[in-house]
């Protein structure tokens, strides 16, 4: 299975009275959320589900990789990370996943798959973690980290 946690580009800041949900990017996120969906879009495998969080700023992000996606309440910005990969069906997916959230919940959620005595993981920004598993006939089922991919190191 993969699973592709892709963190919202930069959003606007919270500002008093707003509500966090209605959040939008801001220019420079909407230039990450395209660097990075173009290069998504080129390396996803077919058949990948698309899970985003009901947020502006994580729809706003995921538009810009231009597929079908899911809007998951279970993937709003106050998420745990056991209902994140409760949501991807880790590791029991046939398929790929990708989920476009939040910090801290996606970074918790990395760390329970890749580094479990450690709480949180940063995800910075627009950037995009890729954790896959394998069968290996020796060595059993295998997890690793595929890649990180930050938009400030894609071509414009």
């Amino acid at each position: 299975m993969d699973l592709i946690l892709w963190r919202h580009a930069e959003a606007e800041d919270l500002v008093h009275g707003m509500d966090d949900l209605a959040r939008r990017l801001t220019p420079k996120g909407r230039k990450q959320a395209n660097k990075m969906g173009t290069w998504l879009d080129s390396m996803l495998p077919e058949g990948c589900r698309i899970l985003v969080s009901p947020s502006t700023r994580t729809i706003e992000t995921v538009q810009a990789l231009g597929r079908k996606y899911k809007i998951m309440d279970e993937l709003a910005p106050e998420a745990k990370p056991e209902h994140i990969l409760a949501v991807a069906n880790w590791p029991e997916s046939r398929d790929p996943v990708l989920i476009v959230g939040h910090q801290p919940g996606l970074g918790q959620a990395a760390s329970l798959i890749i580094q479990p005595f450690q709480p949180q993981c940063a995800i910075r920004k627009g950037s995009v973690w890729w954790i896959s598993q394998k069968q290996h006939a020796a060595e059993g089922l295998k997890t690793y980290l595929k890649t990180i991919v930050a938009p400030d190191l894609l071509p414009r």
